[in-house]
């Protein structure tokens, strides 16, 4: 089936133009998925990889928080069809809100994105006002120049290539392609803190500061995982100092010498205890743990191990330091505890 022209308009072509340095960066050659939710954003994105990325293959999640939203779904497969995608599919979810309704549904969300990507890379409608709202909330959070250098425009399989895009300039191209998107009533709801970051501290900071902040928030991300990028390398040298060859072989069997870590200046040396903790079955990992994880490094007077985020029903992951390595193992969890 040949594929409608799309029209020549400013912001379409904008949309274009972004979806096409990505592929130029980042393009596998196979067509991608596309994570369309019939919203402004996604819809423009769509668009752009039908005629940048094809073959283009929507995928509309339905998680069934909404009265109506088979319909929604259904809708917005319809377009992705109308606007040449090769396939559209609707994957309906129950979402559990465990940990808050807005972080279950995301993780939801991607674990069916997952699952019915068939090998392509998963094209997300996120805007430089994402970017600078996710700065934003991890400033607010303390959460540290990881999470403040914001999104990647590629962590595979997810990519982003509208981070360089203004939300305005996706509805514009909405316009252009003479499509209403849908208004999800979540994104108006004061009661989600991204909302009320982009509805009123934003704006607000927009006028004290004199326009460009969400510009500003963005480069501060790119600038800060330029560094971070830089020193997770750094710190992978260090595992193979202290390790038996890198983190994919310092396991935590073998451990790692504390001999060698010892001297490494604590901002190095947290990464790659973050490295070498992720690469042996750690998870979610806060700062708390990591310094104290680091603790029996640089601040060491025979203290105990410390439990970190992972394990398994009966058993919780703990880093321990003897004979002067550290090593992580299983502990089992008594019934009194």
């Amino acid at each position: 089936m040949s594929r409608p022209p799309l029209p020549e308009g400013p912001a379409l072509l904008e949309v274009r133009h972004a979806v096409r340095r990505w592929v130029a960066a980042h393009g596998t050659g196979t067509g991608v998925a596309v994570a369309l939710s019939g919203g402004a954003d996604s819809l423009a994105l769509t668009a752009a990889a039908v005629a940048e990325a094809g073959p283009a293959h929507a995928l509309v999640v339905d998680h069934r928080l909404q009265e109506g939203s088979a319909a929604v779904a259904e809708q917005a497969a319809a377009r992705a069809l109308a606007l040449g995608c090769a396939s559209a599919r609707v994957l309906t979810v129950s979402v559990d809100r465990d940990g808050g309704l807005e972080a279950a549904a995301r993780r939801t969300r991607y674990e069916a994105l997952g699952a019915a990507r068939a090998d392509r890379p998963v094209l997300l409608g996120h805007t430089l006002d994402d970017q600078a709202e996710t700065v934003l909330l991890g400033l607010a959070r303390g959460s540290g120049p990881r999470s403040l250098a914001g999104m990647r425009d590629f962590d595979a399989p997810w990519g982003r290539p509208l981070l360089t895009v203004r939300r305005g300039v996706t509805a514009k191209a909405c316009e252009e392609l003479e499509l209403d998107p849908y208004r999800d009533p979540h994104n108006l709801s004061p009661e989600f803190t991204r909302v009320r970051l982009r509805s009123e501290a934003l704006p607000l900071l927009e006028q004290i500061l004199g326009g460009g902040v969400a510009q500003a928030l963005a480069r501060t991300a790119d600038q800060l995982r330029e560094d971070g990028e830089v020193l997770d390398a750094i710190a992978v040298r260090v595992l193979a100092d202290a390790g038996s060859g890198g983190v994919d072989t310092a396991d935590a069997v073998g451990g790692l010498d504390v001999a060698e870590l010892v001297d490494i200046h604590p901002a190095v040396r947290r990464r790659a205890l973050r490295l070498w903790l992720l690469g042996n079955g750690a998870r979610d990992l806060t700062d708390r743990q990591l310094r104290a994880a680091d603790d029996l490094i640089g601040r060491w007077r025979g203290q105990g191990g410390v439990a970190i985020g992972g394990g398994r029903p009966g058993a919780r992951l703990v880093l321990s330091r003897r004979h002067g390595r550290l090593t992580l193992g299983l502990t089992a969890i008594g019934p009194d505890r």
